[in-house]
């Protein structure tokens, strides 16, 4: 039999997802203790550890939208065979990419550091995505519901950013350090905007088939959330660069509106909550939760992003152990909730398997662990880097006086990465068991 396409790209995200958490534990140990696990040191495992979370988040969201459109959405693919190329053609290029990486060859920037050749492969498979995509969507007439908006918008500004990051290969961005500097912040904000854009729109989806009510998808609110993230994506990454000399206005505006999308989708989540019959809450049980917990990540993301979008503060904040903090909970807590909601809801979905008690329990250790580990790695990210910052601009101390000083919040940051990690992993492995059982069926 065929398989579903989608739940392929959702293998690999699972799997990409805890290879890259098992680098990041390693790597941060590493950056404690030097010497530790010099198997892979660190220059290698940071960039594993970034590009397979950054993979984890496109794929899961890929799989996502490839299942739903003709689950769904009443949409067939125009071309499977597209879909099972551009598979392909991102698994091949990983795979180049990790060995890259452990050989120690270079040359990206950014998210991007593998060498600008292995661009063109991800370009293409991109290209591969949005062509299935529009060919699709295209044949829907009437109001489209604001994730199909999402989805598009997230697909274009993907190849847009991404192509700017690569603006640096060209001597007049290269030879220019502030031109070069602004760029390369403006690309990197810009590339989160549009993965936002992808992921917001999959949370919205999920909600309107928890809920069975098309109105989730196509209400104001959730249009005013559409418009104020296309704001933010092409304008709120200007606090990347409160430190570069450009125009003033820019970051002005870019602070006015400054992750003001996710208060809306917090609004929305919570009014979707608010109005969930119980029988429902209890059949999505797994996707629901994760979802709930999302809703919490915004609250206090949001609180953490507007602080640091404050120039005076951003002066004490920038480039330190709070930015990661910020990321952090960005990349786990918002968007790897909902994402790991629509996972599990596809999954139980394709594969039509229960979970039983045991594998629920399994992952309800697993979401409380996450959580839980991600709030005190947070809590001592932040501790540090707000020291860092007044260590520098206060104490004026040496780079080496202040790690000693911050070294005790960056170890508790390590072991809170252990259970992080430890809280995914259980979290992932009853749902892949079932994955990997229904494609190896016959």
């Amino acid at each position: 039999m065929k398989k579903e396409i989608g739940i392929v790209f959702i293998f690999l995200s699972i799997t990409a997802l805890l290879a890259g958490l098992f680098f990041g534990t390693i790597s941060s140990f590493q950056f404690v203790y030097p010497g530790f696990f010099d198997v892979i040191p660190f220059f290698k495992n940071r960039p594993l550890h970034v590009s397979l979370v950054v993979s984890w988040i496109f794929l899961s969201a890929m799989g996502g939208i490839y299942y739903y459109l003709p689950k769904y959405c009443g949409l067939p693919l125009f071309s499977r065979k597209m879909a099972v190329v551009h598979i392909w053609l991102f698994f091949i290029t990983g795979l180049l990419i990790i060995t890259s990486y452990m050989m120690g060859k270079f040359g990206g920037r950014e998210y991007w550091e593998f060498p600008a050749i292995l661009a063109i492969p991800v370009f293409i498979s991109w290209v591969l995505f949005g062509i299935n995509y529009f060919k699709t969507v295209l044949k829907k007439i009437g109001q489209w519901p604001v994730y199909l908006w999402m989805w598009a918008t997230g697909i274009c500004f993907f190849l847009f950013t991404f192509t700017e990051a690569y603006l640096w290969v060209f001597p007049y961005f290269r030879n220019n350090l502030i031109r070069d500097l602004t760029v390369q912040w403006k690309a990197g904000g810009a590339l989160v905007g549009s993965w936002n854009m992808l992921v917001y729109g999959t949370a919205l989806f999920v909600m309107e088939r928890i809920k069975g009510d098309e109105s989730v998808a196509k209400s104001k609110l959730a249009f005013w959330m559409y418009l104020l993230g296309l704001t933010n994506l092409m304008f709120g990454w200007a606090h990347h660069i409160y430190i570069v000399p450009t125009a003033p206005w820019i970051r002005y505006l870019s602070y006015g509106i400054s992750m003001t999308e996710l208060l809306i989708l917090s609004k929305i989540i919570w009014n979707w909550k608010s109005s969930l019959e119980q029988a429902k809450k209890d059949y999505y049980f797994l996707p629901f939760r994760f979802l709930v917990a999302s809703d919490i990540w915004i609250f206090l993301n949001l609180i953490l992003a507007i602080l640091i979008s404050i120039p005076a503060v951003n002066i004490y904040t920038h480039g330190t152990h709070i930015t990661v903090a910020h990321a952090m909970g960005s990349a786990i807590g918002i968007n790897t909730m909902i994402l790991l909601a629509s996972v599990l809801f596809i999954i139980s979905d394709v594969t039509k398997f229960e979970f039983v008690n045991v594998q629920k329990n399994i992952i309800r250790v697993g979401f409380w662990l996450t959580n839980v580990s991600l709030l005190l790695f947070m809590i001592f990210l932040v501790i540090a880097g707000a020291e860092k910052g007044m260590l520098v601009i206060e104490n004026k101390l040496t780079f080496q006086e202040i790690m000693q000083k911050i070294d005790p919040y960056l170890v508790s940051f390590a072991w809170a990465g252990v259970g992080i990690f430890t809280g995914l992993l259980l979290t992932t492995v009853p749902p892949l068991i079932a994955v990997i059982k229904y494609l190896r069926k016959k």
